[in-house]
């Protein structure tokens, strides 16, 4: 994988960078209930030097109802700027698991017009296998000034998908495991309808990665999305359980070229939720 500032880099690249006055590491980890793990607290026992915690449930707009919903340019400003990040970054996003949340926080740079953001290619679990440093020092922080320019066409709310859905105009690409969209596994959260938007395609997002948690090759992902069934010529939107992992696959588009792309916030959290929406089963 070429190193690219825009979208993913790799340890070695953050190896070389990690002093640079203008880099800003945050650390994006983020885990679902049943994995009873605090992001927070390994977070503040450990992190790659300089990285500060930006929390996906925190930096999101919590007058929704729905989870980690995308944050309102206002509030994701002020957080940045307490955080010191801000205009004329290099921003470098990773996680505890290797590339499932990081992606989320890419996107939502991206959302906010912020494009000098990459992912790291096998996130903290990498790093550490190969020996390089880690801290539990607080970073030192600067306030910096931000502005953003919110991207509309990055993000689609459940009337759009549902439009999407009925015409066929956009390929509709769920990341959530095989058993889930099928219908066949219960959703982790309470509630909700089992089952998979009408129309859409399946690429479960852990089928992009290597064994090291890694982004695949992009002729591997460009197979694996043709093997879905997803036509890469068409206009995508990204879906998953609440958002999260859906942003794996539009980095994986992003990487492959394709740049008419948006991620459905909602996700299933909200599709799941409402009778009147249909669901499709197998």
């Amino acid at each position: 994988m070429t190193d690219d500032p825009r979208t993913l880099v790799s340890t070695d690249w953050l190896a070389a960078h990690l002093r640079d006055p203008d880099l800003r590491l945050l650390d994006a980890s983020w885990y679902l209930p049943q994995e009873n793990r605090n992001p927070r607290a390994e977070y503040e026992a450990e992190h790659i030097p300089g990285a500060r915690f930006f929390d996906i449930d925190e930096i999101a707009d919590l007058r929704s109802a729905l989870p980690h919903m995308a944050p309102p340019p206002e509030k994701f400003i002020s957080r940045m700027r307490a955080m010191g990040v801000g205009d004329g970054h290099q921003v470098v996003v990773y996680d505890g698991s290797g590339l499932r949340s990081a992606a989320r926080v890419w996107w939502t740079f991206r959302l906010m017009g912020k494009t000098d953001v990459a992912v790291l290619d096998g996130g903290l679990p990498k790093w550490k296998a190969e020996g390089h440093p880690v801290e539990d020092m607080p970073p030192v922080v600067r306030d910096r000034h931000m502005t953003v320019q919110r991207q509309a066409g990055l993000v689609k709310d459940v009337t759009q998908v549902a439009h999407a859905s009925k015409l066929g105009e956009a390929e509709i690409i769920d990341a959530r495991s095989a058993g889930r969209f099928k219908g066949t596994d219960a959703e982790p959260r309470p509630g909700l309808r089992a089952g998979h938007i009408p129309g859409s395609k399946n690429v479960p997002f852990t089928t992009l990665l290597a064994p090291d948690g890694t982004m695949k090759p992009p002729a591997e992902l460009r197979a694996i999305f043709e093997a879905a069934g997803v036509d890469l010529s068409k206009p995508a939107i990204t879906t998953c359980g609440s958002g999260v992992t859906a942003a794996v696959l539009s980095l994986a588009l992003e990487i492959l070229g394709h740049r008419n792309h948006a991620l459905y916030d909602g996700s299933w959290s909200e599709w799941g939720m409402y009778d009147d929406l249909k669901v499709a089963k197998g």
